[in-house]
């Protein structure tokens, strides 16, 4: 397990863990919408997996009207990418960037750190409300947890997880990512 500290401004496309900016992503992607309210969802994070990165998207057009904590209502959504990647084609309506990009940088789990903590990698998920740990969709087998997200450390670098955390899942057979969130 190693904890995501705060590791200052990044580029908005940066091949780094990171919260905000552009997505990284293959060719011929096309950018998620919200199932419940049809507008385009905002991205929240990019972060390692081995192979690869997970992408990390959720509503925040009309912030408490849409189910963006749930890992299956469709007002989030979180992508596996493998292969070369660049920066995705951003839409022009809808509120789907963060006000900053912050570098997300790992640091040993266990010894001080100096930064904010803006979330870990790996372990086991510290749920606030209790398990609730997504199956595949493809193949119904319970997911891996990957990351963990706190909301961050000001107002434009923030997540909107209403106090609470967000929590990332992969399935690494099927190339399948959930997200959700508690608080």
């Amino acid at each position: 397990m190693m904890l995501l500290v705060d590791g200052g401004e990044a580029v908005a496309d940066a091949p780094v863990p990171r919260t905000g900016g552009v997505p990284l992503v293959p060719e011929g992607f096309v950018w998620p919408d919200c199932r419940e309210c049809g507008d385009p969802l905002q991205f929240l994070a990019q972060l390692p997996l081995d192979p690869g990165a997970v992408a990390v998207f959720f509503c925040q057009n009309d912030p408490g009207m849409c189910d963006d904590w749930d890992a299956t209502a469709g007002a989030n959504r979180a992508y596996v990418f493998r292969g070369p990647l660049s920066a995705a084609a951003v839409p022009a309506e809808g509120e789907t960037l963060l006000g900053a990009v912050t570098a997300l940088r790992p640091h040993p789990a266990g010894t001080p750190a100096t930064e904010p903590v803006l979330g870990r990698l790996g372990g086991e998920p510290d749920w606030i409300q209790g398990d609730e740990t997504p199956d595949c969709p493809s193949c119904a087998t319970r997911m891996t947890f990957t990351a963990e997200l706190e909301e961050g450390a000001d107002f434009a670098t923030s997540a909107n997880f209403g106090g609470g955390r967000g929590y990332v899942f992969h399935c690494h057979p099927c190339g399948e990512a959930a997200f959700l969130w508690q608080r």
